[in-house]
């Protein structure tokens, strides 16, 4: 039977990395009266741990494109007829370099359908889950604040920062509307944005988890990893785990009535970066791969970095094409025959010569937040890798053939 004093709690994006943890904490904790998680994907096509496929089928699950404004409307409907409390926007596509038209649908247009939806009714919470890639790169610069400028990096970044404008704008703009479902904040959006840094744990498949396929390549081939510009470049950090947390305290923290929240000196929505204490950059990470994987790691520099800029594209290629192909031939070895969702395939926006380089004071002090990870370390990394072999993705490289990748035709 329910428990009415919890929340009922409706999640978006549910099966991504970050939704899933999330679903996985509001299970684990039993902190929802009713939990509805909707997803444009089934759970049988999501490479699930486990432990993940227990906290979905334990949900009310539902498929279903939440872009559309007709679709948010029925999933926004509790079975009573009623509305949930907490909403949780985790959707979106996260993938990197697509085409604008594919972020102005799957990111832009979702955010704006749940948020119009969500406005219109007695929601106690709206979090959207958005991204630290929104701040001008200031190369040596001191870490962002929420307050820095604001200048996309990423085209993803582009249109999240257009999201957040746009729903920021919903606490006004549909005052003006026809009053069809004016719930207890008056047709205002309770709105609150979260900005990450990168997301990294056991069963990453971005970024960090793409190096570390990289390393091991690299690592059959007996080659040296070098990354593009210098040891210096931030590339700031923030365990999954954490970022299911803060989803969480911060709605607790908003519907609690905001302690410490100044909107005069900070605006109406309140707006938190989220990342752990390392200022992890380039070098760090090179030094992880270094001691785990064994292998010489290095940096091309400004001057070569600054001449694969001119000719990012074709680079990019031609690391992939030398990649791929062994990365199958460890695959094949591995007698892996249904590959995992993880590759050492690179995307060209990924090597960008910008910081991400992130202050998470305001979230600590304001919402008293406290991370468990607090700390990349090199450990997190070995766990990932465990976590890969757990799931039967990993391909280790057979004894003996360290060294040898590629002298296969």
């Amino acid at each position: 039977m329910a428990d009415e004093k919890k929340p009922s709690i409706l999640l978006i994006g549910g099966l991504g990395f970050i939704g899933r943890y999330l679903a996985l904490h509001i299970h684990k904790n039993n902190l929802a009266s009713d939990f509805r998680i909707v997803d444009k994907q089934l759970p049988e096509l999501a490479w699930l741990a486990p432990e993940f496929k227990e906290a979905i089928s334990a949900a009310d699950f539902k498929q279903g494109d939440m872009s559309r404004e007709e679709t948010a409307a029925k999933l926004f409907t509790k079975p009573d007829g009623t509305s949930y409390d907490y909403i949780f926007n985790c959707g979106g596509d996260t993938r990197y370099s697509q085409d604008d038209e594919v972020y102005k649908q799957r990111s832009l247009a979702l955010s704006l359908t749940v948020g119009r939806e969500a406005a219109k009714r007695n929601v106690k919470v709206f979090i959207e889950l958005s991204t630290g890639a929104v701040y001008k790169s200031e190369s040596g610069g001191t870490p962002c604040k929420e307050t820095a400028k604001l200048k996309p990096w990423l085209r993803m970044a582009k249109y999240k920062l257009q999201a957040e404008e746009e729903l920021s704008k919903l606490q006004y703009a549909l005052a003006t509307l026809e009053n069809d479902g004016v719930g207890a904040n008056g047709n205002r959006l309770p709105l609150v944005v979260l900005r990450i840094a990168n997301v990294y744990g056991e069963y990453c498949t971005r970024t960090i988890g793409t190096m570390l396929c990289m390393a091991q390549v690299y690592k059959y081939l007996g080659r040296e990893m070098k990354w593009l510009w210098t040891k210096d470049l931030k590339q700031n950090t923030v365990h999954v785990k954490d970022v299911a947390r803060a989803l969480w305290e911060t709605a607790e923290w908003y519907v609690a009535g905001k302690k410490g929240w100044d909107a005069e000196k900070m605006g109406d929505v309140p707006v938190f970066n989220v990342v752990d204490h390392t200022g992890t950059d380039q070098g760090l990470m090179a030094t992880y791969i270094h001691n785990i994987f064994g292998i010489t790691t290095g940096f091309h520099g400004t001057i070569i970095s600054q001449f694969a800029k001119l000719n990012l594209g074709s680079a990019v290629d031609e690391e992939n094409d030398e990649l791929l192909q062994p990365w199958s031939q460890l695959l094949e070895k591995a007698k892996i025959t249904r590959p995992g969702p993880i590759n050492p395939y690179l995307e060209g926006e990924v090597i960008k010569d910008s910081d991400m380089n992130l202050d998470g004071s305001r979230l600590e002090e304001i919402v008293g937040f406290k991370y468990e990870v607090p700390k990349f370390e090199e450990q997190n990394l070995r766990s990932m890798i465990k976590a890969y072999e757990g799931m039967g993705w990993w391909p280790n490289i057979p004894e003996g053939e360290e060294g040898k990748g590629g002298e296969e035709s």
